[in-house]
C-alpha cells in the first residue's frame, strides 16, 4: 500500500459491534444450554474472544487496511453476485450451529457424552484454527471475506508462507473451526454442519479461483506452482 494512502481507524460503532459480534457466542451456548457451569463452553468462549481480540489489536496496528477490509461486511461493491448469496446462506448455517450445538450437547443430550480425549483434540483444534488463520492475515494483506479482486488496493498474489503449501490456507484454518468447535462441545449435529460447511468453502474455493484466474495478473502461473487448494495430495 503507498504510504499516502490513508486508512481510517475503526469508529467506536464499529469497536462496539466487535465486542457484541464477541459476546453472542458465549451467550448463545450458556443460554440455550441453560447450564452457565458448562466448562467446555467456558473454555470455547475465553479462548475465541482472547484470540480474536488479540488478532483485532495486531491488525489494527500492523495492517488497519486489512482490518478495514474484513470490517466492510459480506456484500460489498464489486463482489461476484454468486458470492453474496453463497455468504447469506453459508453465515446463516454458521449461526444455526451455535444453536443447534448446546441444544444438542447439553440441554436435551441428543448426542452421546464424547470421551475427553476428543474434546482436548477439538480444542487443540480450535486453538490451531487461530493460529493458522493469524498466519494467513500477516501473510496476505488482501485477505477478504468477499470474493473480489481488490483493484483499490492494487491486489497482487500472494505466495510465501501457507499459500507455498496450499492455494486456500484460510479455508484450513476454517476447517479446523468446523470440527474443533462441536469436538470440544461434545455435539455431533454440529459435526455434521461443520461437515456441510466444508463441502460449501470446497465448492467456493472453485469458483473464487475462476474469478482470480480471470482477473488478478499472475494467478493463473500461481496454481500451476500450488498445486492443491486445502489438502495436499488431495484437493
Amino acid at each position: 500500500m503507498d504510504s499516502d494512502q490513508r486508512v481510517r481507524p475503526l469508529s467506536i460503532g464499529q469497536l462496539l459491534l466487535t465486542v457484541f459480534y464477541l459476546l453472542i457466542f458465549p451467550a448463545l451456548l450458556l443460554g440455550l444450554a441453560g447450564d452457565f457451569y458448562w466448562i467446555e463452553a467456558w473454555v470455547f468462549s475465553v479462548v475465541f474472544i482472547v484470540l480474536c481480540c488479540a488478532t483485532v489489536v495486531y491488525l489494527y496496528f500492523k495492517d488497519p487496511a486489512l482490518l478495514q477490509e474484513r470490517y466492510s461486511g459480506i456484500s460489498q461493491k464489486g463482489q461476484k453476485s454468486w458470492d453474496k448469496i453463497f455468504l447469506s446462506v453459508f453465515v446463516s448455517l454458521f449461526f444455526l450451529s451455535y444453536v443447534i450445538m448446546p441444544l444438542d450437547a447439553r440441554r436435551y443430550h441428543w448426542s452421546p457424552e464424547f470421551p475427553t480425549w476428543i474434546e482436548v483434540t477439538g480444542a487443540i483444534f480450535l486453538a490451531l484454527a487461530f493460529v493458522i488463520i493469524f498466519e494467513v492475515f500477516r501473510e496476505n494483506t488482501f485477505a477478504a471475506p468477499v470474493v473480489r479482486v481488490q483493484e483499490e488496493r492494487r491486489q497482487k498474489v500472494i505466495s510465501s508462507g501457507l499459500y507455498g503449501i496450499v492455494r486456500h490456507p484460510m479455508y484450513v484454518g476454517a476447517v479446523f473451526l468446523f470440527f474443533g468447535v462441536p469436538m470440544l462441545l461434545g455435539s455431533i449435529y454440529g459435526i455434521i454442519i461443520g461437515f456441510a460447511m466444508t463441502v460449501m468453502i470446497a465448492i467456493r474455493s472453485i469458483g473464487e479461483e475462476k474469478v482470480l484466474t480471470e482477473e488478478l495478473d499472475g494467478y493463473q502461473e500461481y496454481t500451476r506452482r500450488v498445486r492443491w487448494r486445502l489438502i495436499p495430495s488431495i484437493f
